[in-house]
C-alpha cells in the first residue's frame, strides 16, 4: 500500500511544482488540468500524513509502556494507544479505498428515470413519492434538478418521470439507486384496509456529453406532435412535443414538458446520449459478469433492491441487509445513511477483489 501512496505523494508534489512553473501558469488549459489532478490527490495526501502521525504516536505510546514506571503515565499511554490503534485501522481502510481506481463517471451529472411497474395507480403514486425523495435529497446536497420529461396520471402519480441532477459528485452517490424499489402500504383507494405491494423501477444514467457519444443525424428519426396530459387531453395547441428514435438501436425518447419544440428536442437528445452510453456500459459489464456480480453500484435493473414498508415505517435495502425504521425521513430525502452504507460495502468488495 505504501508504495502506491508514496507514488501518489510524489505526483502531488510534482504537480505543486508545475503549478508554479512560469511555462505552465501562462497556459490556462494546463493549469486547469494540473489543478484538477492535484485536487484529486489532496485527500489521499492528507490521510497519508495523518496515518504517519498516528503511527508515530503509537510508537511513542509503546515506548512509554516499555520504559515508564509511573503507573498514571502508563494508564494514559494505554488509553492513548487504544484510540490511536483504532484510528490507524480506519485511516488504512480509507487510504486503500482512495487507491482504488475511480469510476470515471463519478463526477458526472446524472439522469434519473423512474417508471411505475406492477401495481397500477398505486405504483404511479409511489413513483411520484420517489421523485420527491430524490428531489429533496438533491436539495440537501446543494444539487440542481431539471425535469426532462414526464407522463403524469390523473391523481398525482407518474407513469414515468425523467430528470437531470446537476452538481458535484452526483453519480458517485446516486449510482446505487438503480433497480426495483418495492412499496408495501394500504392504497388510498383500498376500502378494506388490505396492504398492497407495488413496484417502481429506477434507472441511473451518467450524463453523456457530445464528445462521449457521437450521433449522426442520419441515425435519427424525429417526430413532432401536440403534448398531452393525464387521460390524453391536449395541453398545448402547437406541435411542441418531440419523439426521437435512434434507428440503429431502436431507442425511443419522448419529451413534451417544455412549450418549445427546440427545448424538448434538446432534452430528448440529452437523454438519448446518456442511454446510448449506458448501453455500451451495460454491454461491457456483461462481458465482466463475475466482477459485475461483486459490485453494489452496477446491479441488474430487474433486481429488487429496496422495500419501503409503510405499516412498520421501515426501509430495507436487501443488498446489504440494512434496515432503518425512519421511513418518513428517508422519503423526505434523508438518504445519507443508506448511500454511505452502500458505498462502504461496495469499497469493501472492491478491496477484497483487489487483494488489499
Amino acid at each position: 500500500m505504501w508504495e502506491a501512496v508514496n507514488k501518489a505523494r510524489e505526483r502531488y508534489e510534482e504537480l505543486t511544482r508545475l503549478l508554479s512553473d512560469e511555462k505552465v501558469v501562462t497556459d490556462r488549459k494546463l493549469v486547469l488540468k494540473y489543478a484538477k489532478e492535484r485536487s484529486g490527490l489532496e485527500d489521499l495526501v492528507a490521510a497519508s500524513e495523518d496515518l504517519r502521525r498516528t503511527e508515530q504516536g503509537i510508537k511513542e505510546a509503546e515506548e512509554i509502556l516499555d520504559s515508564s514506571g509511573d503507573q498514571e503515565l502508563v494508564e494514559l499511554a494505554k488509553t492513548e494507544l487504544e484510540a490511536l490503534s483504532e484510528r490507524k485501522e480506519t485511516l488504512e481502510q480509507d487510504l486503500k479505498a482512495m487507491l482504488l481506481p475511480k469510476d470515471p463517471s463519478d463526477e458526472k451529472n446524472t439522469i434519473v428515470e423512474i417508471r411505475a411497474g406492477a401495481g397500477g395507480e398505486e405504483a404511479a403514486l409511489f413513483a411520484s413519492d420517489l421523485y420527491r425523495m430524490y428531489s429533496k435529497y438533491a436539495e440537501r446536497q446543494g444539487w440542481r434538478v431539471d425535469t426532462l420529461g414526464s407522463s403524469p396520471t390523473g391523481v398525482g402519480g407518474f407513469k414515468e418521470v425523467i430528470f437531470l441532477v446537476e452538481g458535484k459528485g452526483v453519480y458517485s452517490k446516486l449510482k446505487y439507486e438503480s433497480g426495483v424499489h418495492r412499496v408495501q402500504r394500504v392504497p388510498v383507494t383500498e376500502s378494506s384496509g388490505r396492504i398492497h405491494t407495488s413496484a417502481v423501477t429506477v434507472a441511473i444514467l451518467p450524463e453523456a456529453d457530445e464528445v462521449d457519444v457521437d450521433i449522426s443525424p442520419e441515425e435519427l428519426r424525429v417526430d413532432v406532435f401536440r403534448s398531452s396530459g393525464p387521460g390524453g387531453q391536449s395541453v398545448n395547441t402547437t406541435d411542441s412535443a418531440v419523439r426521437v428514435t435512434h434507428i440503429p438501436t431502436g431507442i425511443v425518447v419522448q419529451c413534451q414538458d417544455e412549450k418549445s419544440q427546440h427545448k424538448n428536442r434538446a432534452k430528448a437528445l440529452k437523454v438519448l446520449r446518456s442511454r446510448l452510453m449506458d448501453k455500451v456500459r451495460q454491454e461491457q459489464d456483461a462481458e465482466r459478469a463475475n466482477n459485475r456480480r461483486q459490485q453494489v453500484g452496477t446491479g441488474d435493473r430487474s433486481e429488487k433492491i429496496r422495500t419501503y414498508n409503510f405499516p412498520q415505517t421501515r426501509v430495507t435495502d436487501h443488498r446489504i441487509g440494512l434496515t432503518l425504521h425512519k421511513l418518513d425521513q428517508v422519503l423526505d430525502g434523508d438518504l445519507d445513511e443508506i448511500v454511505e452504507s452502500l458505498a462502504t460495502h461496495d469499497n469493501e468488495l472492491r478491496l477484497n477483489a483487489a487483494g488489499m
